[in-house]
């Protein structure tokens, strides 16, 4: 039963992914960015541009940073290798990112909540500052959603709230937006809750549909295929609407709580980074993004685009932040997991 929608999404995302390579390679005209009127001088780039990811391979994070890199290395003329460096939410990888040479040849695809929810759960002298990196484009948002296996008993919001034996809800991990939106959540519902923290969707997932635990927070495009198939019920999600690809399923806003989480994505580069060289790559990201391939790829795996400017995603990201650390402490809520 789940196998056979999983091995469909994973066939239409590998085929998605290959597609924005093939079509920009057929619609490009051979140009590298270094030669042409892009701004990143006549040494730009100078070989690979190593693309840094804070996941393991085959999540949501992943998948975007290969779309993206097989799509960039036609515009700018070199291969994009994509490297995973698990850990931390990503912090790992940003730590390795910054210790690199501002020189445009290595970049990092980076999670908003990296930056603004994990600042919660970390001491001081852990967190990671976007102001330490350039911003070169916003990639996409995804929403979350709240999910329990469809042979439970709960097939509404209404029903988790008014259980009354306690939750036992699954993260994606300590700091996440999926910890964050359930802890808002069953703390607005007075709820009790007891957090069950995972590394990541898929063993999120696993404990949602095997009932070790009753209900999660997982990403949409990590759920839709279980959700297609029937073994999860979708019971909310999270953004300040309903979500496109769920139409049907309520927002946690209008079910009357005030928690609007989800995850931004961006690419970013060393801190220092020559404005021109990061023009380049904005410009051949542009290129991915207006391609008709990397677009069906994001309807195939059920990501909204969010293409936006350095200085917008600086906005949101840091108005995030304040947003999250105020309702926190008005809730008392312990992002650390600490009693």
């Amino acid at each position: 039963m789940i196998h056979t929608p999983r091995r469909r999404y994973a066939r239409r995302t590998a085929a998605a992914v290959t597609a924005v390579g093939l079509s920009l390679s057929a619609a490009a005209c051979g140009g590298n960015l270094s030669s042409g009127g892009g701004g990143g001088g006549e040494d730009y780039p100078r070989g690979p541009i190593d693309l840094l990811v804070g996941q393991d391979p085959g999540g949501s994070t992943d998948l975007i940073a290969r779309a993206l890199a097989e799509g960039a290395q036609e515009p700018l003329g070199v291969a994009m290798p994509v490297i995973n460096t698990p850990g931390a939410n990503g912090a790992l990888a940003a730590g390795e990112l910054a210790g690199q040479e501002p020189d445009g040849q290595s970049l990092m695809v980076i999670n908003a909540s990296l930056i603004a929810i994990t600042p919660l759960a970390v001491a001081g002298d852990e967190v990671v500052d976007l102001a330490d990196f350039e911003v070169v484009t916003g990639i996409s948002r995804d929403d979350y959603v709240l999910v329990t296996a469809a042979s439970s008993d709960f097939d509404t919001l209404q029903d988790v709230v008014d259980d009354g034996d306690g939750i036992k809800y699954g993260t994606t991990g300590v700091g996440t937006g999926s910890q964050l939106a359930q802890e808002l959540l069953f703390a607005q519902a007075e709820v009790e809750g007891t957090p069950v923290p995972f590394d990541g969707g898929s063993p999120t997932l696993v404990a949602v549909l095997g009932s070790q635990v009753d209900v999660g927070v997982v990403q949409i495009g990590e759920a839709m295929p279980q959700i297609e198939a029937g073994e999860l019920t979708p019971l909310a999600t999270f953004a300040d609407e309903r979500n496109q690809y769920l139409p049907d399923v309520p927002s946690a806003t209008e079910e009357g709580y005030d928690v609007l989480v989800s995850q931004y994505r961006a690419v970013v580069a060393p801190g220092g980074t020559p404005q021109d060289t990061v023009e380049s790559l904005r410009s051949a990201f542009g290129e991915v993004f207006a391609s008709e391939a990397y677009q069906a790829f994001n309807e195939d795996n059920f990501y909204t685009p969010h293409e936006t400017e350095p200085a917008q995603v600086a906005q949101e990201w840091g108005a995030s932040l304040e947003d999250y650390r105020a309702m926190v402490e008005e809730y008392g809520i312990d992002m650390r997991g600490e009693g």
